[in-house]
């Protein structure tokens, strides 16, 4: 652990996951950047109330296990209704499909989780425990707090998983494969959306350079958890491209035009 760099934890907010998503319209976001990087039309119907994000039971693990992995087992328990009703008759929970376990969902008042998907929460929690580098950069900090601060002369808004004060950012992922991950950071964005929350923190540090790393947990047997450092290379290119897309945000906003990026006739080959 580097004691020589160091973050002041005071400067994130800690508020509901739902106060954070309603300030959207107001701020960009890491995702609302991707939307926009990918297609400004869909940015701008999304941001418009046009098109909303669909929420799938995998999404609903991925916040239950983010949860339970970076806010313990309390603050998991508290937030979700967990694996439902016993059928006397086996000794198990009701199927997901069954009556008696729709009865007991409505009468939670808060999200529900079958007995499957919590059983693959604690196989994640499982896999992280034998991982000793994921656990020393989750041993102290703070989970999904928020920073709102101004750049690229534009309104923004973070929510890390997770700053530790002595290593920086950390997000965690989940992957249906972990050998296979590093292609999926660069498919899915994963460098640009940390390269923006860095940026963003940087406004209101003086730490420029915050060290990031992605804990990313496979979703099947052995529950494989591994651990990346983001190179400066990467990042700072990311930064770039992401500096880049705002500015062409601000033209889009200015003429109010949201182009696909699909106008022209492409040229297809084989390379």
């Amino acid at each position: 652990m580097d004691e020589s760099f160091s973050i002041d934890l005071g400067v994130l907010t800690v508020e509901p996951e739902s106060t954070y998503h309603d300030q959207a319209g107001e701020y960009l976001s890491s995702h609302l950047l991707a939307d926009f990087r990918r297609c400004p039309l869909l940015y701008h119907q999304r941001v418009a109330g046009q098109v909303e994000r669909r929420d799938t039971p995998a999404y609903l693990v991925g916040r239950a296990a983010h949860c339970r992995l970076l806010e313990g087992n309390a603050a998991y328990q508290e937030r979700y209704a967990v694996g439902g009703p016993i059928n006397p008759k086996t000794g198990r929970p009701f199927g997901a499909a069954t009556k008696a376990f729709s009865d007991w969902a409505a009468a939670q008042g808060k999200p529900v989780l079958t007995a499957d998907q919590v059983e693959l929460i604690e196989n994640l929690a499982t896999g992280l425990a034998r991982n000793d580098a994921a656990v020393d950069l989750l041993l102290y900090g703070q989970a999904e707090g928020v920073v709102r601060a101004e750049y690229c002369e534009a309104p923004c808004q973070i929510r890390p998983d997770w700053v530790h004060p002595h290593r920086g950012l950390v997000d965690l992922k989940t992957c249906d494969d972990l050998t296979w991950f590093e292609a999926d950071a660069r498919r899915y964005g994963y460098i640009h959306q940390l390269a923006f929350y860095r940026a963003v923190l940087a406004q209101v540090l003086e730490q420029l350079l915050v060290p990031v790393h992605i804990i990313a947990i496979e979703k099947k047997e052995p529950f494989r958890c591994g651990v990346w450092r983001v190179d400066e290379a990467s990042l700072a290119q990311a930064q770039r491209e992401n500096e880049t897309a705002i500015r062409r945000l601000q033209v889009c906003r200015t003429r109010n035009v949201w182009p696909t990026l699909y106008e022209e006739i492409r040229v297809l080959s084989a390379a």
